[in-house]
């Protein structure tokens, strides 16, 4: 396995999605992820479903399927002395370790900050929590819904301020353990110049505070609430979702010159009362999206696209996810990958979104693996570690 991470080491004591994701994107780019799981029943989700797939008596989650590939299994009670014992073993040779325990858990069980640093002072941990590892509300569990709440997500989210919506996918979790991916390998990398590791801290408050973007500066600097409109930008218009005679479709004019060429495209006068710049068009929005339907309604997608293009308009459809992963252009960017799974044999998964100029089509390794089954390399991690200690290696 070759990759930018190849010969690193992460030991991955997460479950559920924020720190799975983070480990699974470490995967994808070479370094070797043992995942340590609870004996019996695992990471929580290879319990959440459906849909499960695969035979009566073992059946897979796709749930874990989606956040745990390139990564090995193996079980540890980790209030066992065997489990301790072998955790330190693992935490001794390993480079990374990442957590998403509730703050002091994993204190409680004997593998505070400082014991980690203690018995390896270049590992680099990943500790993901719900709302922040201190401050008032440092110890509340953290749940991807209540975050996106409570984040002010939702607020953002719908067809309107009545209505607040959480997004499709549980975004704060991805973008939690996205940061965190991220600050790992900035700290791998500062550790080649001090040869220490230190801690690396995000949460899902912190992940979706972290894209507010535009909608943070418009509060702390303008002083605006912004509230959910649906599917219409809150600052360029026209920017949306419009309705067309067999359909929708999105287009962006994202500024003056666009917004000529689409007019004369369409038939629109660019200099109308209220239409002649993006200020104007803003504050009489109902009035321009009232204009573009109406241009569109005559017309069918399979001709308004390609007119779109010819006049130079970002545009595009909305897809369901079937029609997403039998795109060609989703293929062609290696975002579909066959892995041979223990128990399902050959399927095929969303693939890594990152591509490197030698390997252009999978991600950052030679080949991927499937979601492990649970303890599938209890026996294999546990020769490994048997091999370092003989060799007395660390990191």
């Amino acid at each position: 396995m070759t990759g930018p991470l190849d010969g690193t080491t992460v030991i991955d004591l997460t479950r559920a999605l924020a720190g799975p994701h983070a480990g699974m994107m470490l995967g994808d780019l070479g370094a070797r992820v043992i995942k340590v799981e609870t004996p019996g029943g695992g990471d929580d989700t290879r319990g959440w479903g459906p849909p499960f797939v695969g035979p009566e008596d073992d059946p897979i989650s796709t749930y874990f399927l989606s956040c745990n590939r390139n990564k090995e299994s193996i079980t540890l009670d980790l209030k066992s002395e065997d489990g301790v014992a072998t955790l330190t073993r693992l935490v001794t040779h390993a480079d990374v370790l990442l957590e998403n325990f509730r703050p002091g858990v994993l204190d409680r069980l004997g593998f505070s900050v400082e014991r980690l640093h203690e018995l390896n002072p270049r590992l680099v941990i990943l500790s993901i929590s719900g709302f922040g590892h201190d401050g008032p509300e440092g110890g509340r569990a953290g749940y991807d819904q209540i975050a996106q709440g409570e984040a002010g997500l939702m607020s953002l989210t719908g067809p309107d301020p009545d209505h607040p919506t959480r997004v499709g996918v549980p975004i704060g979790d991805l973008l939690a353990g996205m940061y965190g991916a991220y600050g790992v390998v900035a700290a791998l990398h500062e550790r080649t110049t001090t040869g220490r590791g230190r801690v690396v801290r995000t949460s899902l408050l912190a992940a979706i505070v972290g894209v507010h973007a535009f909608q943070g500066t418009r509060y702390t600097v303008a002083g605006e609430v912004g509230r959910a409109q649906g599917n219409h930008h809150p600052s360029i218009c026209p920017y949306g979702l419009f309705s067309c005679a067999d359909g929708m479709l999105q287009i962006a004019v994202g500024s003056e010159g666009l917004w000529r060429k689409f007019c004369t495209a369409f038939g629109l006068d660019p200099d109308a009362a209220g239409m002649a710049t993006n200020r104007e068009r803003v504050g009489n929005r109902d009035a321009v999206v009232d204009a573009v339907n109406a241009a569109f309604a005559d017309r069918k997608l399979a001709e308004l696209l390609p007119a779109l293009a010819a006049a130079g308009i970002p545009a595009g459809e909305v897809r369901t996810l079937d029609r997403v992963y039998e795109w060609e252009q989703t293929r062609s960017q290696g975002l579909v990958i066959d892995v041979d799974h223990p128990v399902l044999g050959t399927v095929q998964l969303p693939g890594p979104p990152l591509r490197f100029d030698d390997n252009l089509y999978a991600g950052g390794r030679a080949e991927h693996l499937a979601p492990p089954a649970l303890g599938q390399h209890n026996a294999s991690v546990r020769a490994w570690l048997d091999e370092r200690d003989a060799e007395g290696t660390a990191p």
